[in-house]
């Protein structure tokens, strides 16, 4: 059993067919993360991600090997770990601070109303969302709602932030605006986090660690690419960093190319436990996009 703050070990899913036999979707899946860290998942529809994700969240077992975090063996859901799906999922009847005050009482059953309704109202406020505390889902926005949704995550203190492509429902404004109030509340709080997105650029600006899938059936872990950019990047600058390109070239490179062929083109060495690390970056002269080396 690894020492990393959450892990995952040889674990594998299995579908039956309609004639008999199974579908392996990905068997033995390794992969780790540190405390504070924020990983995305990368990989074309099929691949198993959202399994990954429901087996980090308890909603689902794996049928072969462990999901671990904080060096405890996951067997169900737990306030351990917070889901944010892609819709909102907000009590209708309840409002803003309803919700929220919903899941803290949920934590800490010996608090006071006043005690909850106080921390809610802190995660309320840290997403923006202050002056909006009466308001009905039925009154807010798409965005507002999520925002709700990931100040109700937030609130439970989890010891790890789950995201199923939490912003791919909401235009481009809105979905920008979210990815920097997340990505600020997450270097404020420390919060340990894992999502699931399709969005490269999604992922590169908000993730340290991308893991890369191959196409499924039978998916694999390519690589984990450590993202090369600042921690304090924001949105509008990142395009230019001479290291976005680079990074940014290796992603799609990957999922146009090489999560095709992978599995047919193992490297030499390839050790399903310890997926490669690789870093893309430019080279010290180089203009953005003009070059790109990986660095293990």
């Amino acid at each position: 059993m690894t020492n990393k703050f959450i892990a995952v070990e040889g674990i594998a899913r299995r579908y039956p067919k309609p004639g008999g036999g199974k579908t392996t979707i990905f068997e033995d899946l390794w992969f780790s993360m540190n405390k504070g860290e924020f990983s995305c998942i990368i990989g074309h529809s099929g691949c198993g991600k959202t399994t990954v994700l429901n087996n980090l969240a308890g909603l689902e077992l794996p049928e072969d090997g462990v999901a671990i975090v904080d060096g405890i063996a996951i067997d169900g859901p737990s306030l351990d770990r917070a889901v944010i799906f892609q819709s909102h999922a907000l009590l209708p009847w309840r409002s803003v601070l309803g919700n929220v005050a919903y899941a803290v009482s949920s934590r800490w059953r010996d608090w006071s109303r006043e005690q909850v309704n106080a921390h809610a109202m802190k995660f309320i406020e840290k997403v923006g969302l202050k002056g909006s505390e009466h308001k009905k889902p039925a009154e807010l926005s798409g965005g507002m709602k999520q925002r709700v949704g990931i100040a109700r995550a937030l609130s439970i203190e989890p010891k790890i932030l789950l995201m199923d492509e939490p912003f791919s429902a909401l235009d481009a404004l809105t979905r920008g605006a979210l990815q920097e109030e997340v990505r600020r509340i997450l270097l404020e709080t420390g919060q340990t986090a894992f999502m699931i997105t399709h969005d490269v650029d999604e992922a590169i600006f908000l993730a340290d660690r991308i893991v890369l899938m191959t196409n499924g059936p039978e998916a694999m872990i390519a690589e984990i690419v450590e993202n090369p950019l600042p921690r304090d990047r924001r949105r509008i600058d990142i395009h230019k960093s001479p290291d976005y390109y680079p990074v940014r070239n290796h992603l799609m490179d990957f999922l146009v190319s090489r999560s095709k062929t992978f599995k047919d083109e193992i490297p030499v060495g390839y050790d399903k436990r310890h997926p490669p690390v690789v870093r893309p970056c430019a080279e010290p002269s180089a203009t953005p996009g003009e070059t790109r080396r990986k660095v293990a």
